[in-house]
């Protein structure tokens, strides 16, 4: 990846010879170990993690960056599996930093309480090479080191640089700590920077452990609490300091400021500012740990609604509760046109559907007459492994469904002319999946997103190997066919990005109604007190037209509208209207 800045070695050539330095505080600080779990009770760091506590607040823990930094790197190398990821810490008087490999980096300045980034998104970015907002997931190799199963095409994609970043914590009265030579900045915060946005985790503290999890590592809907989610809510309930619930309520404002994607579209000068208005701001900061996830709650069903955003699990302080889906009015509305139209659906099989996998589910391919009919409800993706090692096993997810599908539009004899992917139903879910279905349909998946915070825009062009043969051509596309997908209102995020790329390249036929929108990727986040929540996060998909990116967030209008939801799934009369009316 290219550098547009001088070296930050300059930076800290300069440091070296600062001779102002900071006054050290007076602060009484106690540091204490804890047990460090990663993903799983049987993941756990070898030796216990440092936090520091100030002035005897012992429920708002701070970091060492020296020690942090070390952690990061492990976790980048051995979690993320970014092999090349590593940070140098350096530090002179009252300014500290951290440098990528990659030379950009992240600066702390003690006396003004700023954090500064050259440029956030490369500091951030994983040291594979590829653009600047890359959403492929990491890994897509075989044992040789070779590209399998997605290519990223280098020359096709293009990256706009954003902006410098600094961030201002005295203004949310958030604290960095200089003292005795060490340099400590609070535990919410670093994760909110370091680990929520390169690595989609949180870092939870419950008093007694420190616990990195995703919300289906604490818990799954179908079995309940994992024991990674025992061992969380196993400390005791109870209250928050008035140090903490003012130091999260501030932490909170400040992530929700810098990372949620969407204030410009809800209108959002800045969330202090919000949450005064809804008359939140003071009970956020009582000692009542329960209160404020139930605000938390409220404002993110009521208040945003916008499907993305969802409140996940609560605080071990409030102790294990079962989340509810919420009623705000974009949710209901959802809801109730997917009942609509999985009504209208289960009417058309009456026997029940079926897959080419003998399962009895949403995973679907149909032939009528010379059309091919592809279903799937949401995108699923695995490793490459699972898809090269026996090709005539294939996972049950949406990759497998395409490579079936591919293999049986093009046996010997095929009748088929059209083909239809039915994304009426279909939620969203893994973007890979979503890159591997636009690359089958276009040859080449371009996926633009603009960055609301740094305001960096980068368009990454990726390919497939659809057939398997470990080659990415003509071979991989359905590009001899007459293409079509199928939309509703419940199409929604990748189910509305890649019915939006199809329409953008003049090569698909929209049928359906306009799509439910969803533009911004999910952002995993938690709160200082140990509730985890999600948001439409600062990167935004995009189609790009005309070397312009427009933003999806509104839904995609039909080409050809059918007007009720039975219709939809009449593939006889479909067919028919395909093969006599649309040509």
């Amino acid at each position: 990846m290219k550098k547009r800045i001088v070296s930050a070695l300059f930076l800290f050539l300069a440091l070296t010879f600062v001779t102002v330095s900071a006054q050290d505080a007076s602060h009484e600080i106690v540091k204490r170990e804890y047990p460090f779990y990663v993903g799983s009770t049987d993941n756990s760091f070898s030796e216990p993690f440092p936090l520091y506590f100030i002035d005897g607040v012992d429920d708002l823990p701070y970091v060492e960056l020296e020690s942090w930094m070390n952690t990061v790197v492990e976790l980048q190398r051995n979690y993320v599996m970014d092999k090349d990821y590593d940070l140098v810490f350096n530090a002179s008087g009252k300014d500290a930093a951290y440098i990528r490999e990659n030379e950009y980096h992240m600066h702390f300045d003690f006396e003004k309480d700023t954090i500064f980034f050259d440029d956030y998104n490369a500091f951030s970015h994983s040291s594979e090479e590829g653009t600047l907002l890359d959403t492929l997931s990491l890994g897509y190799t075989d044992e040789l080191g070779e590209s399998a199963l997605f290519q990223r095409d280098l020359d096709a994609s293009f990256d706009r640089w954003g902006n410098e970043i600094l961030l201002n914590l005295s203004d949310y009265n958030i604290n960095l700590i200089m003292q005795d030579g060490k340099y400590y900045a609070p535990l919410q915060t670093m994760n909110d920077l370091m680990i929520a946005q390169t690595m989609l985790n949180s870092i939870l503290f419950n008093g007694e452990n420190l616990i990195m999890a995703t919300r289906d590592q604490l818990s799954t809907v179908r079995n309940g609490l994992t024991d990674l989610g025992e061992l969380y809510y196993s400390a005791p309930t109870g209250k928050r300091s008035p140090e903490l619930a003012e130091f999260g309520y501030n932490e909170l404002c400040f992530v929700l400021d810098n990372l949620y994607g969407l204030k410009a579209p809800h209108d959002i000068q800045s969330f202090h500012q919000f949450f005064w208005q809804m008359g939140f701001d003071e009970e956020f900061k009582t000692a009542d740990a329960e209160n404020a996830d139930n605000l938390l709650f409220k404002f993110i069903d009521i208040y945003l609604d916008d499907l993305h955003s969802e409140f996940t699990e609560y605080s071990y302080l409030a102790g294990e509760k079962v989340v509810e889906w919420g009623s705000g009015p974009a949710t209901t509305k959802l809801e109730d046109s997917y009942l609509t139209y999985s009504k209208a659906r289960a009417a058309y099989y009456e026997d029940g559907y079926f897959n080419q996998f003998g399962d009895n589910g949403p995973f679907l391919y149909e032939e009528v007459g010379n059309t091919a009919y592809i279903t799937f409800d949401k995108f699923i993706s695995g490793g490459p492994s699972d898809y090269y090692d026996d090709p005539s096993h294939l996972p049950s997810d949406t990759i497998g469904l395409i490579i079936y599908a591919h293999n049986r539009i093009y046996r010997e004899d095929s009748p088929i002319e059209n083909v239809v992917i039915d994304l009426s139903n279909n939620t969203g879910g893994s973007v890979d999946a979503a890159i591997f279905v636009m690359s089958w349909y276009l040859g080449e998946a371009n996926i633009s997103i603009k960055n609301t915070f740094t305001g960096a825009l980068s368009t990454a062009a990726y390919r497939a190997d659809v057939n398997l043969d470990h080659k990415f051509n003509n071979g991989d596309v359905v590009d001899d066919k007459n293409l079509f997908v199928v939309v509703s209102p419940v199409s929604f995020s990748c189910g509305n990005l890649v019915p939006a790329a199809f329409k953008a390249s003049d090569k698909v036929t929209v049928l359906g109604r306009t799509s439910g929108g969803g533009s911004c990727l999910v952002q995993p986040l938690s709160t200082a007190w140990g509730t985890s929540f999600q948001i439409s996060g600062p990167s935004r998909l995009s189609f790009l037209k005309n070397g312009s990116f427009y933003d999806i967030d509104t839904g995609v209008a039909p080409d050809y509208t059918i007007s009720q939801p039975s219709r939809f799934y009449d593939h006889e009369a479909l067919t028919d209207y395909i093969n006599n009316h649309l040509f």
